[in-house]
């Protein structure tokens, strides 16, 4: 895992977009965001068992798996976006970038490849990118039944409950 602040520059969302400024994993604690380096699924086991997580699937973000639609779902990935449940990421292969918003409202960039797993609490605004080889295999973790409808960033979600929970819990 590699963390740094976006440098906000013009250009492929699927670049680095790196600003020169690291964000050491501890940093990323501090708003709620866990990672970990899991090595083979009895570790991805243990940590789902200890956290509660009861579901999951995979999903592969490519041309050649997605198709036609491929271009389009990555940049709707791409709209700064919260969850009203943990979104948990195992990635099993490939690599992409979770940017996901600092106590001060800057973007954060999270590199992750394979075999890293990060937690992002309820109620924290993201986005998600594939990098630049428009290849990432995921696994992805639930607490209950799969649900990971994306809230876009606006106004009235300053009333959102887990939105308000998160900004009480890691933001005040």
């Amino acid at each position: 895992m590699k963390a740094y602040y976006f440098d906000n520059l013009p250009g492929d969302q699927r670049l680095p977009h790196d600003s020169g400024n690291p964000v050491a994993a501890d940093d990323l604690g501090k708003i709620g965001v866990l990672y970990y380096r899991i090595g083979d699924l009895s570790g991805v086991d243990a940590l789902a068992a200890e956290r509660g997580y009861k579901n999951r699937d995979e999903i592969t973000v490519s041309p050649e798996k997605m198709g036609d639609v491929y271009e389009a779902k990555v940049k709707s990935f791409f709209d700064e976006h919260l969850h009203e449940d943990e979104e948990i990421r195992y990635i099993r292969d490939g690599a992409g970038y979770f940017d996901v918003r600092s106590k001060d409202d800057q973007w954060i960039r999270v590199r992750l490849e394979k075999d890293d797993l990060l937690i992002l609490p309820a109620g924290i605004y993201h986005r998600f990118t594939t990098d630049e080889t428009n290849y990432i295999q995921a696994m992805r973790l639930f607490k209950d039944e799969p649900k990971w409808t994306p809230l876009n960033r606006c106004e009235d979600l300053n009333s959102n409950v887990q939105r308000r929970e998160y900004v009480s819990q890691f933001l005040s």
